[in-house]
């Protein structure tokens, strides 16, 4: 992002001063959320919202004042941000945390940004959780700060970008993906970026926190192919409290997949499809052949989809559970077509799975949701809208 570095205008110095004391009559001692529905591009909605949050937390002056010495500093640990619907990091989350670092570095020397790391959040006073989601409008930027000490939010801001500024591209652990990565850890991180000034942070995203700073470093270290390093990571979490979480076991299964052991990736996958059983939310992504019911014709995308189909068979036979298969579709095409469409692959998949455990026969029915439950909604029908072609099987009771 490039800051505007000149000295402001009369303009700008009176639009600060307005905001200032708008926020000073807002708080009244108690601050309260910031809210733009004004669509704006991506860098003056970062900006706005940066600025919200901050004048918030510090209820400084209209105008920063001089840097603050070092010691003073109030210290901000920033939770990578997440897409809202999807629960994954992509170009666009990204670019939005280089964004606010920069302004925050910029405008607001009296804080310091500081890794999302363990050991940065016994001595760092915040955490900032921030979240995009798509409206029709545009794209909402949601920020939270949180007082790490008492868990309560102390500052929260929303604005709209511009979507065509918006690059949902998954980062690489997420395009890798087999499953939508969404828990309740990420819920709680997208539920605490749109709570009001005041309210508890979320109790599961908190008690998760320090576990995250290592998710983080694994899969930081995943996108930069650093498999072996990565898995080790995941490893590490895994044997924390906290560390029964999708994006843990998943980052396992993926590491073991690169490194080429296929025996433990198997077992990997197997307890992705247990824990995502058991929690009632697993969305499988199965590509196939455009209009056909054929998978993805490339077999280094659809080499492991057998035992995919074998893992999920045999989980959810020896779970004894009940399950709704259902078929989605990106929007492309006409509704009509895409909801027969889904069904038919939903089917497909349930037949699949029967031809492996037979028992399933009874306890599954296939069904077609077309595009009416889109998580990216681009329509691009490549990587970044992937997640629309997805199976979930959903747990229902069974009939008696």
């Amino acid at each position: 992002m490039q800051i505007d570095r000149r000295a402001p205008t009369t303009s700008h110095f009176w639009f600060h001063l307005l905001l200032g004391a708008l926020l000073a009559i807002g708080l009244g001692g108690c601050a309260t959320s910031f809210r733009s529905d004004e669509v704006q591009s991506f860098d003056q909605a970062v900006v706005k919202a940066t600025d919200a949050l901050l004048r918030h937390a510090s209820a400084a002056p209209a105008l920063p004042a001089a840097a603050a010495a070092p010691g003073d500093r109030r210290i901000i640990v920033v939770d990578p941000t997440l897409d809202a619907a999807s629960g994954q990091q992509t170009a666009g989350t990204q670019r939005l945390d280089r964004a606010v670092a920069a302004q925050i570095a910029a405008a607001f020397r009296q804080f310091e940004i500081v890794p999302f790391k363990a050991a940065n959040l016994s001595r760092a006073q915040y955490l900032l959780a921030g979240s995009l989601s798509r409206e029709d409008a545009g794209v909402r930027i949601q920020l939270a700060l949180v007082e790490l000490k008492g868990g309560t939010i102390a500052a929260q801001a929303s604005t709209l970008a511009r979507k065509d500024e918006v690059d949902m591209t998954p980062l690489a652990y997420y395009r890798d993906s087999p499953v939508l990565v969404k828990d309740d850890v990420i819920e709680g991180l997208v539920r605490t970026s749109s709570s009001a000034p005041g309210q508890r942070a979320d109790a599961t995203y908190l008690a998760h926190i320090a576990t995250a700073t290592m998710v983080n470093d694994a899969t930081q270290l995943y996108n930069t192919g650093r498999f072996r390093e990565a898995l080790a990571q995941y490893r590490r979490a895994a044997a924390t409290p906290g560390g029964d979480q999708i994006k843990v076991l998943n980052g396992i299964y993926l590491t073991t997949l690169k490194l080429g052991q296929s025996a433990e990736a198997e077992e990997a996958f197997g307890r992705v499809v247990a824990y995502g059983i058991a929690h009632n939310q697993l969305g499988v992504k199965f590509l196939f052949n455009p209009g056909t019911t054929d998978f993805w014709s490339d077999p280094r995308v659809t080499s492991a989809y057998r035992m995919w189909l074998r893992q999920i068979a045999r989980q959810a036979a020896d779970a004894r559970t009940c399950m709704d298969i259902v078929g989605h579709s990106s929007k492309t095409g006409p509704e009509g077509v895409n909801d027969s469409l889904s069904l038919r692959r939903a089917q497909y998949i349930r037949q699949r799975l029967i031809a492996d455990a037979a028992e399933l026969s009874e306890r599954t029915r296939a069904k077609g949701m077309g595009s009416r439950l889109n998580l990216v909604g681009s329509g691009t029908d490549d990587v970044v809208d992937a997640l629309d072609r997805r199976v979930e099987f959903a747990i229902v009771e069974c009939a008696r």
